[in-house]
């Protein structure tokens, strides 16, 4: 298991329910391969620097997760086939990064 963060960009002109679904949908695939989804943070619509897709701004949403690489595919796959998804990108955070998030959420209390 290995930690990761998310960035998911949704397209605005989707309603919330279909965000909604798509994100569940995603998040659903990495559980089911034994996947730990930490916290997600919605930063809601920003504007983009460039147009991505013929749009202006979108949905943000930030997940913290930790999975293997198998469980992380099947999530990325998820999103590649939505729709309402413009962009994401996973990256893998670093063991001492990972390991000092864990620290500061624990310790807030």
């Amino acid at each position: 298991m290995r930690p990761y963060e998310t960035m998911v960009i949704f397209d605005t002109a989707a309603d919330d329910t279909s965000v909604n679904a798509a994100l569940d949908r995603g998040l659903d695939a990495l559980r089911a391969k034994g996947g730990v989804v930490g916290t997600v943070n919605r930063w809601g619509k920003r504007t983009f620097a460039y147009e991505l897709k013929h749009k202006r701004e979108g949905y943000y949403v930030v997940i913290e997760l930790t999975a293997t690489p198998d469980a992380v595919a099947d999530m990325e796959r998820v999103f590649v086939l939505a729709d309402e998804v413009l962009r994401h990108k996973v990256m893998r955070l670093p063991d001492k990064v990972a390991g000092r998030r864990a620290a500061a959420t624990s310790g807030e209390g």
